[in-house]
């Protein structure tokens, strides 16, 4: 999601899931003795909590090759973009559960998420990923391709919303297994209204971002963003269309369970 400002943390101890602290994932490489770069604002343990870094010691699994595009981006000055590496470990494992074959993601930045859903999908799996920058997606293409995954991203570079009306006019509808939104805010009714038409029953969409650094709390009128993130919140609370659970994991992410 876009770049959001941390809650009030000191910037040398906010360890940012994203970027994982930089000095774990490597043991401090040469040339990179600054603070690690801070990812979406704190979960509800708060980034500094060493309880916070017992988890990613005891829980994160990266892959070599998503680790280096994660400290490739971590080099990019808007690095806080990327969707932090504990709740893309999850998404794989939700991906692999369901023994999804197709994938759509909304938002794909340096391509770090992609490669992680990527690497778990059959061979003849495949993700959709949809973004309208090609220069972030630069970052993480030649890593794709040297994880041997390149042939599993079918990678559309327009606006997502005309990528999700190509994909219904085709007769794409209920083909998708699993939808990850993390895009602009804006526009996340659209891209969820038109992602459950896309994915099928017993299929999960998940949605990035979900309380916005706790902006979520006190929308401002004229801030359109969390208005509408706001909003989806609460709708998704009454969507009879699916089963919900919204954790506070990274900046908030929603999971929904298409019935």
């Amino acid at each position: 999601g876009p770049e959001m400002p941390l809650f009030s943390v000191p910037k040398e101890v906010a360890v940012g899931t994203a970027m994982l602290g930089v000095a774990f994932a490597t043991g401090m490489l040469a040339g990179k003795r600054r603070p690690p770069q801070n990812s979406h604002a704190g979960s509800i343990i708060g980034k500094s909590s060493p309880l916070w870094q017992y988890i990613l010691d005891h829980s994160l699994r990266e892959h070599p090759i998503l680790k280096k595009l994660r400290l490739l981006t971590a080099d990019h000055p808007r690095s806080k973009m990327m969707v932090s590496c504990d709740q893309a470990q999850l998404m794989a494992n939700l991906v692999k559960l369901i023994k999804a074959k197709k994938v759509l993601e909304i938002g794909v930045f340096t391509g770090y998420n992609t490669l992680n859903m990527a690497l778990v999908l059959p061979d003849n799996g495949r993700v959709i990923a949809c973004d309208i920058n090609e220069d972030y997606v630069k970052i993480g293409k030649p890593l794709w391709n040297e994880a041997g995954v390149e042939h599993k991203i079918d990678l559309r570079i327009k606006p997502a919303i005309q990528t999700l009306d190509e994909l219904l006019a085709s007769g794409e509808a209920e083909t998708f297994d699993f939808a990850f939104i993390d895009a602009d805010k804006e526009s996340c009714n659209e891209y969820y209204e038109k992602c459950l038409r896309l994915v099928k029953k017993g299929g999960i969409i998940a949605i990035d971002n979900v309380l916005w650094s706790g902006r979520v709390l006190k929308p401002r009128k004229d801030d359109l963003a969390t208005q509408s993130i706001h909003h989806l919140n609460e709708k998704l609370l009454r969507d009879a269309r699916v089963n919900i659970s919204m954790l506070p994991m990274g900046d908030g992410v929603t999971l929904a369970f298409k019935l």
